[in-house]
């Protein structure tokens, strides 16, 4: 059997990436290795500590800022994270300070809304329904 363990994120600064998806998500720091100008750093959800890293990967290759960039002008999010209550998790991360481009909103068997990192993409939250 495959399973997923760990999925990347092109980020333009780690420190900030780690910053935000720590202080402001809620995730958790699991491994930090450094590689000379950049790190192998990975992130995990505080509820599954265990479950799938999330590699906070520096998008140095020439390619990716482009790509990145092309996302987020059509305003397609690099990844979706689920939730259990999207609109709960809009109010505290407006609170927080985080800037959506998208509030909370009905779609079929889902409700998302979707964030910007800070550090180059748009993020969704996903509930199911």
């Amino acid at each position: 059997m495959i399973k997923i363990v760990l999925t990347s994120i092109l980020v333009d600064d780690q420190k900030k990436a780690l910053k935000f998806y720590t202080e402001k998500l809620g995730f958790q720091k699991k491994t930090e290795v450094p590689l000379g100008e950049h790190s192998w750093l990975t992130v995990v959800s505080a509820a599954d500590p265990d479950g799938v890293e999330l590699v906070l990967e520096p998008d140095a290759h020439p390619a990716a800022a482009q790509f990145k960039r092309a996302l987020v002008k059509d305003g397609i999010p690099i990844t979706s994270f689920g939730v259990d209550d999207v609109h709960a998790e809009y109010t505290r991360l407006v609170a927080a300070g985080v800037q959506f481009t998208q509030p909370p909103v009905a779609m079929g068997p889902v409700i998302t809304a979707v964030l910007d990192d800070t550090c180059g993409n748009l993020v969704q939250l996903a509930q199911r329904c």
